[in-house]
């Protein structure tokens, strides 16, 4: 299954929120490169949560819900919409500085097309950032 980012304000919605919610509609991606990779997830697929803002870190884990559905707020009907579901905070979060310092994330979108909200995580970025947040920072 594949695997994904997804960035959020944390003052507007965090993960902390989607912790207390369960679930929630991801929805209101206008970027036509993050609507391409909204419409690729599926049910099932992993998801990395990460804060913008002043924090800049992942910070945790959640699921796809659902398949993409059309964006009934959107007229020109071009936006979807997916459902997420919360699965657990990292142990500690994953910082943007700790990613950019390791060259194992060069061909990374978060390095590489930081304005991105939505973009695929490789099997192998995933398992590094998860086995970064089990280990103290330096």
């Amino acid at each position: 299954m594949p695997n994904w980012l997804i960035k959020s304000e944390p003052d507007e919605y965090s993960a902390r929120d989607l912790a207390r919610d369960q679930r929630t509609t991801w929805d209101g991606v206008r970027n036509a490169a993050a609507r391409l990779n909204l419409r690729a997830m599926r049910a099932g697929d992993r998801v990395l949560l990460y804060h913008t803002g002043g924090e800049k870190a992942v910070v945790a884990t959640a699921r796809v819900a659902g398949d993409p559905q059309p964006d009934p707020a959107d007229e020109s009907q071009m936006s979807v919409l997916v459902d997420v579901v919360f699965e657990e905070f990292l142990k500690r979060p994953v910082t943007l500085g700790e990613i950019k310092a390791d060259d194992a994330f060069a061909s990374f979108d978060l390095v590489r097309i930081s304005r991105l909200s939505v973009m695929p995580v490789s099997s192998d970025h995933w398992k590094r950032i998860i086995a970064m947040s089990k280990k103290p920072l330096s």
